[in-house]
């Protein structure tokens, strides 16, 4: 059997490791782990917020807050002055300026020095997985396969929780990835890596219309572009805030804790976990963080 490797190399100095933490909107996951981040003796510390989308989001006044560099890369800005008025990934010329735009994201990241970065709400897919590892919290459960061997709850924005609805799901649960480079569109590497860490169930609320129902209301979207009022939009939209207080808030920081002291290690394409540095690494599919203080529980593997 081959030795665990951990996932994040272990610092030689000593210190906590530095962390760059990407956002595009509230910025509610980055101040749940900014607010972590003074516990004593954390694992991890903040050393720059970056965004996407400056003039969208709350980047300015949370780095202003908190006293800590801002790194804006306007990707909108950047598409536009290469004629571009969308972001996506649909045409050769779209993709190869998201080349461009994560070059520059990469070379202006690197001058800040982090040991891994945390995709906090951040939105558009970069490639800078591929140089430095990241960390992106998802509102979906991504230890559940379909038949076909995929996970069930992939997938952007709101489709995940929509579709946890439509299948009749009670309880949602929010997962810490470790993200992974993509090719061409993104779509085969979509949400593809190590399942780090998982919140404890969180109940949709009570209001909540019955599956039939939701899946009815699918049905009768009339095509791809789901308008805001949507009635399943507007489910989906109320069980994400819930998810996030209670989910990717206490599942986020904990996992980044973890990786940042060397707690998961990977071999033959297993994941493994010690939950100090004195204890051996143990085969697990997913660690459980129910809040800040519970003890972490292991998900043992199959």
């Amino acid at each position: 059997m081959s030795v665990p490797v951990p996932l994040l190399p272990a610092r030689s100095d000593g210190n906590a490791a530095r962390v760059a933490v990407f956002m595009s909107g509230s910025g509610s996951n980055a101040e749940a782990l900014l607010r972590y981040s003074q516990k004593p003796d954390c694992a991890f510390k903040v050393v720059v917020i970056v965004t996407d989308r400056p003039r969208r989001c709350r980047a300015q006044e949370i780095a202003e807050k908190w006293g800590l560099p801002l790194l804006e890369c306007d990707i909108f800005a950047f598409y536009a002055a290469h004629g571009e008025a969308k972001i996506q990934l649909d045409t050769p010329k779209r993709r190869q300026l998201r080349e461009s735009w994560n070059a520059r994201l990469t070379e202006q990241v690197r001058t800040f020095r982090p040991d891994f970065g945390v995709l906090a709400g951040f939105i558009p897919l970069l490639n800078l997985a591929g140089t430095l590892p990241l960390l992106n919290v998802h509102p979906g459960d991504l230890t559940i396969i379909d038949a076909d061997g995929r996970r069930r709850y992939a997938g952007l924005h709101f489709l995940p929780v929509e579709q946890a609805l439509c299948d009749g799901r009670r309880f949602l649960r929010s997962s810490v990835i470790l993200a992974q480079p993509y090719t061409h569109d993104g779509a085969d590497e979509l949400d593809s890596g190590w399942v780090l860490g998982l919140s404890a169930p969180v109940a949709v609320p009570d209001d909540t219309p019955d599956a039939p129902r939701l899946r009815q209301l699918q049905a009768q979207r009339p095509g791809k572009v789901v308008s805001a009022d949507d009635p399943l939009r507007s489910w989906a939209k109320k069980c994400i805030e819930t998810l996030k207080r209670h989910g990717d808030h206490q599942v986020l920081p904990r996992c980044v804790e973890d990786f940042a002291r060397g707690a998961f290690a990977a071999s033959g394409g297993q994941l493994y976990y010690r939950p100090t540095a004195k204890d051996g690494f143990s085969p697990v599919a997913a660690i459980e963080y129910a809040d800040w203080e519970s003890a972490a529980r292991p998900i043992l593997a199959n």
